[in-house]
């Protein structure tokens, strides 16, 4: 992947956290940066086939003042910093800001999602379905206290066969070719492939091409979950960042029971680049 242009979602009521990871991003890799300012509308009470009430349309009001007052602080941060940049705001429905999210994603390479924002329950949801779901582009989540690069020293990709791993894989191929280390986590019973070596040996053969030499790692669980189970191997190889496929089971199972993907995203101490 090669990084020109990096898109940040954040919401009206962030610190400058975030934008700051954004910009510190683009400076590394000389890329634009895009930003979309989202403030969710509230629901009328009843539903929109009523008439909405005068405090309704108040609430509205101050809403989208606060977001624009919001894009002129941002202009003013981007501008600072000496970077190209276009920064938008749109203020609209919950259900519709995952779509909306997504479809502005597919114009850059990456999307930064910074600690603030995770920190926004109402916002974080559609911002992550919108960035992993509906752009077709991959994902930085970057948790609190990471730097946001795309530069590390020390990769782990984590294998399971699935297709999601397959792009992840594809799209992070620059970012592991700059690398000192790269290591191939794969954890025993978590993918069909991994009964023999032939899988491992060809995943380890397609990084080489791109001239990574990588480590393959075979990780069994013992009992340990296979998020936990990876944040910790990334933790003894010190990882500075994790590759790995997001959502390889339906987004209703995850919602359900949870999942390596959404525990990844709440608890990784590093940051994770993650593609579906």
């Amino acid at each position: 992947m090669s990084c020109r242009s990096v898109f940040s979602v954040i919401g009206i009521d962030q610190c400058d956290r975030d934008i700051l990871n954004a910009i510190h991003l683009c400076k590394e890799q000389d890329a634009h940066l895009s930003v979309l300012i989202v403030s969710l509308a509230p629901t009328p009470m009843g539903g929109y086939g009523v008439v909405v009430s005068g405090a309704w349309l108040l609430e509205r009001e101050a809403d989208i003042a606060a977001m624009k007052k919001r894009e002129k602080q941002i202009i003013s941060l981007v501008q600072t910093a000496g970077l190209k940049a276009d920064v938008d705001s749109y203020y609209c429905e919950k259900d519709w800001a995952d779509e909306i999210i997504g479809q502005r994603a597919r114009f850059s390479d990456v999307t930064i999602i910074g600690p603030d924002l995770l920190h926004q329950p109402a916002l974080k949801t559609p911002a992550l379905s919108g960035a992993l779901f509906h752009s077709g582009r991959p994902t930085l989540v970057v948790p609190t206290g990471a730097r946001a690069t795309l530069r590390p020293h020390n990769v782990m990709l984590a294998w399971d066969g699935r297709i999601e791993a397959v792009r992840a894989a594809r799209e992070a191929v620059n970012v592991m070719a700059t690398a000192v280390d790269v290591h191939v986590a794969i954890v025993d019973g978590d993918s069909a492939e991994v009964s023999d070596s032939r899988p491992r040996a060809n995943i380890a053969a397609y990084l080489a091409r791109h001239g990574i030499k990588v480590k393959v790692d075979r990780l069994r669980t013992r009992g340990t979950s296979v998020a936990d189970l990876l944040k910790q191997h990334a933790s003894e190889i010190s990882a500075d960042m994790i590759v790995m496929g997001a959502y390889g089971h339906s987004r209703l199972r995850e919602r359900l029971f949870g999942g390596v993907t959404r525990t990844m995203i709440e608890t990784s101490p590093i940051p994770t680049f993650m593609m579906r």
